[in-house]
């Protein structure tokens, strides 16, 4: 029994060979992403930061009274209202713009790939054990082998929570495409459909409902890692949650989380209140 305690098997070496590989070889590639990502940071952060406290917070007021009801648009606005006298409105805005350029580009890559396994069954068979490992593998996991490719910061932030984002997104796409009614189909197919205008004019709004529960979880689990993403240098909100750590400072640490906990909130209400209006228009086509 001792001796079998004794075998080791390097995997973990395969991989931090992998990852050194990468790094040696596709420098280049790694800056010009980090070039590309860096500046849509700074350039959504800089538009938003632009913007008066006062009109962004009549916008998060109306989106909300638009897609829920007055009752939330007043309540978000006053949620946006209070991270503003906490003075973490900066913050709150450079997090927001690194959540939404991650969702952005998880939904990039993450809709396309539901989309193949909707109509490869080899293919779903060969993503779906990667997406269990991606599921259940720790968010901390994903910090380490991004800091080998940028610089810290925002960016290697921004791809760890692409990473650990992407999930539910492409695993909710494949099952509304996979639940779109057959007879529906059938009916497209009839009228002489090719297969990309049955994509676009039959199976995706179907699978809308559903898909836009994916971008909910996906948005959900990008503003999760906020604090995580701040142990890579990220900037934010996460940022000085992880400061009060650093100096037990119970004040800081609890207007900071809150007002992570006000952000998850309005985009879990907001998107949740995009997909009941997709559903109803839906059912009224039909």
């Amino acid at each position: 029994m001792d001796d079998f305690f004794n075998i080791r098997i390097p995997i973990g070496d395969g991989v931090a060979a992998f990852i050194d590989f990468l790094a040696n070889n596709f420098e280049r590639f790694f800056d010009f992403i980090f070039v590309i990502a860096s500046s849509l940071i700074k350039w959504l952060e800089s538009g938003l930061l632009a913007i008066p406290w006062w009109i962004f917070i009549v916008i998060v007021f109306a989106i909300g009274w638009y897609f829920k009801s007055l009752y939330s648009g007043v309540l978000y606005a006053f949620f946006m209202f209070l991270i503003g006298t906490f003075e973490l409105w900066p913050e709150t805005i450079t997090t927001i713009s690194v959540v939404l350029i991650s969702v952005v580009l998880s939904l990039l890559i993450g809709i396309p790939l539901g989309i193949g396994m909707a109509f490869s069954k080899a293919m779903s068979v060969i993503m779906r054990p990667i997406l269990d490992a991606m599921q259940t593998m720790p968010s901390f996991v994903y910090l380490i082998p991004v800091i080998f490719f940028f610089p810290l910061g925002n960016v290697p932030a921004v791809i760890a929570t692409i990473i650990y984002a992407l999930p539910p997104v492409i695993r909710l796409t494949e099952l509304g495409l996979r639940n779109v009614d057959k007879e529906v189909i059938e009916s497209a197919q009839s009228f002489g459909s090719s297969h990309f205008q049955m994509l676009m004019k039959v199976q995706l709004p179907q699978a809308l409902p559903t898909i836009m529960a994916g971008v909910n979880q996906t948005t959900m689990m990008a503003l999760a890692m906020a604090v995580v993403g701040s142990m890579v240098g990220a900037q934010g909100l996460g940022e000085r949650v992880l400061y009060a750590i650093n100096r037990i400072d119970i004040s800081l640490g609890f207007e900071a989380g809150i007002s992570i906990v006000f952000l998850a909130i309005i985009i879990d209400r907001v998107t949740d209140g995009i997909a009941d209006r997709l559903q109803r228009q839906r059912r009224n086509f039909a």
